[in-house]
């Protein structure tokens, strides 16, 4: 036994100090400060946090702080920098394991190894942006995606040529809108015209970023296909890859036609969205209406849908194998319908598109079913931060996206739920009154309640930040909606599909129709409440990094430290609610610029159409009007040489669209905004094209002694997703098989069509 004591203590479990080894160091309280109790109190608490097996879930949070800090970078390191300062860490972190320094030399090893990945997936990704539009371009090559929206449709295409007028640039992928109805099958080769435009950027500093999205997706530019498109042979195979994504695309056309034969409208739009990953067919007053009652993230394939996938099969498989007492007593029927749901969550994934959010989903819901097969615990930190880091891993990118974000603060908050609160929220001893409450459901009904309440609270930083919108009733609708959905809506979809084959399928398509009917009248009358429209006002990084801090500590503390999450929260909720709002907005084009009024709301010079991006301005400004809303122009003067507007302050910004402008311009207003080159004696400050162009979109404070302005990428920013500048119908299944015969159709999209286009 001694040998064995000595050999253990040469492992990990004397890396971390046991109860009582304060006091053995040297570090009892002797009376230090004026509180000796409270400093002992303290380190007991201390002694806890940093005890054996509680540095495992601290390792993702390192390594997402490494990526973080990647993705804040003003231009591109070094790889192979980054790579060794990672594996130096990583060795001297290993070579110290035996020293009380090891858990703080693990984390910073894993910051530095997050950092290193994030540079590694870039280089891998890497591939060419278009940086200014172009017009008449002539492309040919393989459809990959296709997606079904309400106004158009959108497919990705593979280039394999392209030529355009005075450019040599060569993309790989470009991102087309057509007409609805008109976007070509997926491993269809086609040849077409387009005019292309540059990834969206952020349209206002601080904003989401969709030009890194795209980058991250390998798509180099996005436009509308204009004239026709002519579907021929394609040079040579499209591949394997091609042809897998041509099957799921067909699987998923065939699963929508079955639907769409017994559903119609959002009922099936709903439908098809929970079941292939395809929403944007839903149309916009329940799209909103879901998102403002709270119950916008059935819409998204997420870990509640992997769950109830995974959970209704194995129930399923287990329930039909202990019909046999011989299974039963002989056959670890448990990992056997582990194992079926398992390959169930797979399933739903490749159907569902395999987006990063769905990955990461299954990659959790993956960790918890295998640890039942290998028999351990299955909901713990450790699994969390097992699929953390699988997910952060491959895909280091999904960081900074709402999806990831929210999936995993409301997936901490749920295990903390269950590993800290419910033992004790239920420990209680068994009263009388208490045992009939639990017999009508009330223990289950408070854990509902609890657990909406949790993942309500833990995702409203980052809706507040993206979307710019908190749901007061989200609890109140997730009560009322998600028992149906769990219990109705999905176990039907489930039978429907499996039902499908044999043709049985339209009574389980009727039954989700029936529950997706109660959770779009549950929507609209939670959305239609007063107050149901939390608007929140854009508040930059900083609160949201603060309030993340929070959340954490409050998630995997476990000592009363863990109430300083709450505080670290509440300061990041005054934070937010102090950060002040621009003064002046101006869009990366130059044609639209926002200037706040004396009654403290934007007044826009609007020189474009894009209602996309006004209705973005708008709700970074907590500001319920829509982009049509005529007090918009209240106070803008235009005739044909420009525009103004006052400020608050009374000083007049202008947008100068013609030459002769700027002579009035440059002596009376207080800013300038325009695309013709200013004489070079103008009193006014000038914010030219040429500075939008390189900076983009801009944010401006008046200040004492000017403007103070921020820029969505500052001088010096140079990123791959945003370089510096230099000077529907019914699936056919016979697909697979048929010959291409050549056709045309006219795709081009209408300026109305284009208006919703993001």
């Amino acid at each position: 036994m001694a040998e064995r004591g000595r050999a253990r203590r040469g492992g990990h479990a004397e890396t971390w100090p046991q109860p009582g080894a304060a006091q053995a160091r040297g570090l009892a309280p002797s009376g230090l400060g004026v509180w000796p109790a409270l400093t002992a109190k303290l380190r007991e608490w201390i002694e806890v946090e940093v005890g054996a097996g509680r540095l495992m879930p601290w390792v993702p949070v390192a390594f997402g702080v490494g990526i973080a800090l990647y993705f804040t970078a003003d231009h591109e390191p070094v790889r192979w920098v980054t790579a060794i300062a990672a594996a130096l860490w990583g060795a001297a972190a290993f070579s110290l394991r035996r020293h009380r320094i090891f858990p703080v030399m693990v984390l910073t090893a894993a910051v530095a190894a997050g950092f290193a990945v994030a540079t590694w997936r870039t280089a891998i990704v890497g591939h060419v942006v278009l940086a200014r539009p172009l017009y008449s371009v002539s492309l040919s090559g393989f459809v990959e995606t296709r997606d079904i929206r309400e106004r158009t449709d959108r497919f990705v295409l593979r280039v394999t040529r392209m030529a355009a007028p005075r450019s040599s640039i060569q993309l790989e992928r470009v991102r087309l809108s057509v007409r609805k109805g008109t976007a070509p099958d997926v491993g269809s080769f086609v040849e077409l015209k387009a005019r292309l435009q540059p990834p969206l950027a952020s349209l206002r500093p601080g904003s989401y970023d969709f030009a890194r999205d795209m980058f991250f997706q390998g798509i180099g530019a996005s436009g509308f296909v204009s004239g026709a498109i002519r579907i021929v042979e394609p040079p040579a195979p499209g591949g394997l890859s091609l042809r897998y994504a041509a099957v799921m695309q067909y699987l998923r056309d065939a699963i929508d036609a079955r639907i769409r034969a017994v559903l119609h409208g959002d009922e099936r739009a709903i439908a098809t969205a929970l079941l292939t990953g395809r929403r944007d067919a839903i149309t916009t007053p329940v799209n909103d209406a879901m998102f403002i009652s709270g119950l916008g993230h059935v819409l998204s394939i997420s870990g509640y849908h992997m769950a109830v996938v995974a959970g209704v099969v194995f129930f399923t498989v287990r329930a039909l194998l202990a019909l046999f007492p011989a299974l039963t007593t002989g056959f670890p029927i448990k990992k056997w319908s582990a194992a079926a749901a398992l390959a169930a969550a797979a399933f739903y994934l490749l159907l569902s598109g395999a987006e990063v959010a769905t990955q990461r989903s299954f990659f959790m819901t993956a960790v918890v079913l295998i640890a039942v097969i290998v028999d351990r615990r299955a909901v713990t930190f450790r699994t969390l931060a097992v699929a953390a880091m699988i997910v952060l891993t491959l895909a280091p990118e999904a960081l900074v996206h709402p999806s990831f974000q929210m999936s995993f603060a409301a997936t901490l908050g749920l295990v903390a739920l269950v590993q800290i609160g419910m033992p004790r929220l239920f420990a209680s001893p068994d009263h009388s009154a208490t045992a009939k409450v639990a017999l009508w459901g009330g223990r289950e009904l408070m854990t509902l309640m609890l657990a909406s309440l949790v993942a309500g609270l833990a995702t409203t930083p980052y809706a507040a930040f993206h979307f710019h919108r908190v749901t007061p009733y989200g609890v109140l609708a997730n009560l009322a909606a998600m028992p149906v959905v769990s219990a109705l809506v999905m176990p039907a979809g489930l039978l429907g599909l499996l039902a499908t084959p044999f043709g049985l399928d339209g009574v389980f398509w009727w039954l989700m129709g029936i529950g997706i009917d109660w959770m779009i009248v549950v929507t609209q009358w939670v959305a239609a409440l007063p107050g149901a429209i939390g608007r929140m006002a854009a508040f930059g990084i900083g609160p949201l990094i603060v309030a993340s801090i929070g959340i954490v500590l409050l998630g995997l503390l476990r000592s009363p430290l863990r109430w300083s999450g709450a505080v670290v929260l509440a300061l990041a909720t005054v934070w937010a609610l102090l950060v002040p709002q621009p003064d002046i907005l101006i869009s990366g084009d130059g044609h639209d610029v926002g200037v706040r009024g004396r009654d403290g709301r934007l007044h826009l010079i609007r020189g474009s159409k894009n209602a996309f991006l006004v209705k973005e301005w708008l709700a970074a400004d907590a500001d319920p009007r829509q982009p049509a809303d005529p007090s918009l122009l209240d106070g803008v003067s235009c005739d044909g040489a420009g525009c103004v507007t006052p400020m608050a302050d009374g000083g007049l910004v202008a947008l100068a669209l013609q030459p002769e402008a700027l002579e009035d311009d440059c002596g009376r207003a207080a800013l300038i905004v325009t695309a013709k080159q200013p004489p070079s004696d103008c009193a006014a400050p000038v914010i030219t094209i040429d500075r939008l162009r390189r900076q983009g979109a801009l944010a401006l404070r008046r200040t004492r002694d000017g403007f103070a302005t921020t820029a969505v990428k500052p001088s010096g920013f140079n990123r791959p997703w945003a370089p510096a500048m230099a000077g529907e119908g019914e699936a056919d299944p016979d697909f697979l098989r048929r010959p291409i015969v050549p056709r045309a159709v006219d795709a081009t999209p209408t300026e109305a069509d284009l208006q919703s286009e993001d």
